[in-house]
C-alpha cells in the first residue's frame, strides 16, 4: 500500500507511522528526518533545507521533491510506503502522483489526523529532544526523570529550534494553509480520511487501522 498521514505539526504523524508502518510491513519515510540527518551529515540539500526549517518555514519544493522522490525508488519501498510529513504542497502531491504512475501504482489513502490547535501548541511546545540518543520527552505527557537528561542515556536534553514558542506559532500559521490545499486535492481524488487525534496512542492507532482496513478491501 501507498498511505500519506495528513495533519498539523504535533497531531502524532511520526509516532502513528512508526507503529503503522511495523504492523503493515511498509517503509516509514519522514522528510523531517530525512532533511535533520542530512543537515547533520552537512549535505547540500541538508544545509539548504536546515536554513527554513530552523525558522519555521517549509522547505522549498524542488529540495524536498529531489530527496523524496529519489527515496522512494529505492528497493526497500517496493513493498509499501508510509509518508509522513510528504507532500506539503499541490506542486508536491503532483509529482508524487507521477513518480507512483510511472511505477504502475498509486496512493490507496490519505489519513488525516485532526487535533484542536490550542492542544497542538501545548503539545509542540512541551517536546524536548534527547541530544544523544534522540528520545523524545514532553514536560506534561512523558517527563524525564531527571530535569535536564535523557533516561535511557544520561544525555543532555535541547528543545529543536522548530519547537520553540514562537516558532511553534509560525509553523501553525504556514502548516495550516498548505494542509487545507491538501485536504481538498485528496478529498477531490476520493482519498481522504478524517480521523480523530484526540486520546490515547492505541485509541488513535485502532482508528487509523479501521480506515486502513476498510480501504484495503475496497
Amino acid at each position: 500500500m501507498q498511505l500519506i498521514l495528513l495533519g498539523l505539526p504535533g497531531v502524532g504523524k511520526g509516532t502513528q507511522a512508526k507503529i503503522l508502518a511495523k504492523d503493515l510491513g511498509l517503509l516509514h519515510i519522514s522528510t523531517g528526518d530525512m532533511f535533520r540527518d542530512a543537515a547533520e551529515r552537512e549535505t547540500f540539500l541538508g544545509l539548504s533545507a536546515q536554513q527554513y526549517m530552523s525558522k519555521g518555514q517549509l522547505v522549498p519544493d524542488e529540495v524536498t521533491i529531489r530527496m523524496l522522490l529519489e527515496r522512494i525508488t529505492e528497493t526497500d519501498a517496493e513493498k509499501g510506503v508510509m509518508l509522513d510529513g510528504f507532500p506539503r504542497t499541490i506542486p508536491q502531491a503532483k509529482a508524487l502522483d507521477e513518480t507512483l504512475n510511472s511505477q504502475n501504482s498509486l496512493i490507496d489513502a490519505v489519513l488525516y489526523i485532526q487535533v484542536p490547535e490550542n492542544e497542538l501548541f501545548a503539545r509542540l511546545t512541551g517536546r524536548w529532544t534527547c541530544s544523544e540518543c534522540g528520545e523524545i520527552y514532553h514536560t506534561q505527557t512523558n517527563p524525564p526523570q531527571k530535569e535536564i537528561l535523557c533516561d535511557k542515556c544520561d544525555g543532555e536534553l535541547v528543545q529543536r529550534a522548530d519547537d520553540q514558542p514562537d516558532t511553534v506559532r509560525g509553523r501553525l500559521n504556514a502548516n495550516r494553509e498548505w494542509t487545507e490545499q491538501l485536504v481538498h486535492y485528496y478529498e477531490d481524488l476520493s482519498k481522504l480520511h478524517s480521523i480523530d487525534g484526540t486520546g490515547e496512542p492505541k485509541e488513535i492507532t485502532a482508528r487509523l487501522m479501521s480506515v486502513i482496513e476498510m480501504v484495503s478491501v475496497a
